[in-house]
């Protein structure tokens, strides 16, 4: 297919989210940039979640892991990373049954509010940074990938380089963001979850086509070749399902419960209730969502093998989709999913990142006497400069790519998640108090030695390998060094604590 038609498809798409976002903007003011007006509908944010938890990361990278060697695995990964996702599934009732009342009893509009009151200002600028570092790297890698993708088999026929690709990709989120805020992104990825949805059953319907099998024939095909391992039993793997799970179900909590881009969007629901809905229907969605993606891989492998192409891992899915003479509407379902897969991480996170940048680290909402333009103003610099820094961000994993994206997420989480995790943690488990000044000290100390321990986990552990229980890991030190700095006294009172309403 010509790369013109492609990227007019591509331009089309982008009209039709600029005018989602000049209608929904309409009188937008602060309040709807930062929670939606609290006027979201809980079945829209739950739908809409299902796009931002994806991601391009899962369009591109979960297929291509179903037939990679995973070094320590003693095999091909398979459905290994399913053992992940029920982890996952277990997080989010913690998060709708923990952390949702927390928030909507505190009425919060950023969500590390709750630490400042509980154990102090530097706790909760401590936490704050360390979610901007955590979903900057998170968001900038997931979408690294897909314009590496846009990149290579679309843009590059076109004489138009890398770099312009990842310019004129942020400033059209810039475009339909910069106004709306949450109240936008809540219909915008609405709109592109369907497309990223469709786009994967349509693509797997029309595999399974090709190759003359049916349900069972391809499940039969795929668990000859292995596809369908699920359970590691060696302890020492990397991918031992109990670390797996455990250590889904820790980066749940952390990347969904104490992230303020997915947390913005359920406080923007009007009521308790309706946003546990909200959480409870997103978990079984996305579990159903994550296992097609994984049977979608098994697909492209088994394909693959048929005809003889040699491609793994994160170019597996748009090599097939883009290169192997498929017919029109397969390459152009796996470009609208694609596309529809990243912009829901990339603009909720950018939104997320300003709100949380404003209202944490400048706590424009508190300062006396500023008004509602000036606070527009400030929002408006502090969006465009994220946006920098994304494209930054974007340059930099370029020069580290090593084929399998979804890997170095995981291990990102690890590090940056793992203090705020444990700072949430001490503040609801305890009625200890801390002293603020060390804070910082111990949330930098933590992942550094975790760091040190990753390298030489072989050789000082009988060979034992850390995988995702990093994170706990992490949180574990970081919890026991917060003790070490803390003191015995009065727990604050939920109802002391100064939210920036």
């Amino acid at each position: 297919m010509s790369s013109a038609i492609l990227l007019f498809i591509i331009l089309i798409y982008f009209s039709v989210l600029l005018g989602i976002a000049f209608y929904t903007s309409r009188h937008s003011n602060n309040e709807s940039f930062f929670i939606g007006n609290r006027n979201s509908k809980w079945w829209l944010v739950a739908f809409g979640m299902i796009g931002t938890s994806l991601s391009g990361m899962t369009f591109i990278s979960v297929p291509g892991t179903v037939g990679l060697s995973l070094p320590g695995n003693g095999g091909i990964a398979g459905f290994n990373y399913f053992q992940v996702v029920i982890g996952y599934w277990l997080g989010y009732f913690v998060v709708a049954f923990v952390l949702l009342p927390l928030y909507y009893k505190l009425n919060l509009t950023s969500i590390y509010t709750y630490l400042e009151g509980r154990l102090g200002n530097t706790s909760y600028k401590t936490g704050a940074l360390f979610f901007i570092l955590s979903r900057t790297l998170g968001a900038t890698l997931r979408l690294y990938l897909v314009i590496k993708v846009l990149e290579k088999f679309i843009l590059e026929g076109m004489g138009i380089p890398f770099e312009m690709t990842a310019i004129i990709i942020l400033g059209l989120i810039l475009l339909y963001t910069f106004r709306g805020g949450v109240k936008t992104i809540v219909w915008t990825d609405t709109l592109q979850t369907t497309f990223m949805l469709l786009a994967l059953v349509v693509c797997v319907g029309y595999i399974m086509h090709s190759l003359h099998l049916d349900f069972s024939q391809t499940w039969a095909a795929m668990q000859q070749r292995g596809y369908t391992k699920l359970f590691q039993t060696d302890v020492k793997s990397p991918v031992f399902f109990l670390k797996q799970i455990l250590g889904g179900a820790f980066i749940t909590i952390a990347m969904t419960g104490l992230d303020q881009e997915m947390m913005q969007k359920n406080i923007s629901v009007s009521n308790l209730k309706d946003s546990k809905k909200n959480m409870i229907s997103f978990c079984f969605v996305l579990v159903a969502a994550n296992f097609i993606f994984l049977l979608l891989g098994g697909l492209l492998y088994l394909y693959a093998n048929a005809k003889g192409i040699t491609i793994t891992g994160d170019n597996l899915f748009p090599t097939i989709a883009v290169l192997s003479n498929l017919p029109f509407y397969i390459t152009l379902c796996f470009l609208i999913g694609l596309i529809s897969a990243v912009f829901p991480s990339a603009d909720g996170a950018l939104t997320a990142l300003t709100s949380s940048f404003c209202i944490d680290i400048l706590g424009i909402r508190k300062k006396k006497g500023m008004t509602e333009q000036q606070q527009k103003h400030t929002r408006l610099i502090v969006h465009n400069t994220f946006a920098l820094v994304f494209l930054a961000c974007v340059f930099i994993f370029r020069l580290i790519d090593n084929g399998s994206l979804i890997q170095i997420l995981l291990v990102v989480a690890g590090y940056t998640y793992g203090p705020l995790l444990a700072l949430f943690a001490f503040g609801i488990l305890t009625n200890r108090n801390v002293r603020n000044e060390f804070v910082p000290v111990v949330c930098i100390t933590a992942p550094i030695a975790c760091y040190i321990l990753k390298q030489y986990d072989t050789a000082w552990l009988g060979g034992y390998t850390i995988g995702t229980e990093l994170l706990i890991i992490n949180a574990a030190l970081t919890f026991f060094l917060l003790i070490l700095i803390s003191k015995k006294g009065r727990a604050v009172a939920l109802n002391d604590v100064k939210n920036e309403r």
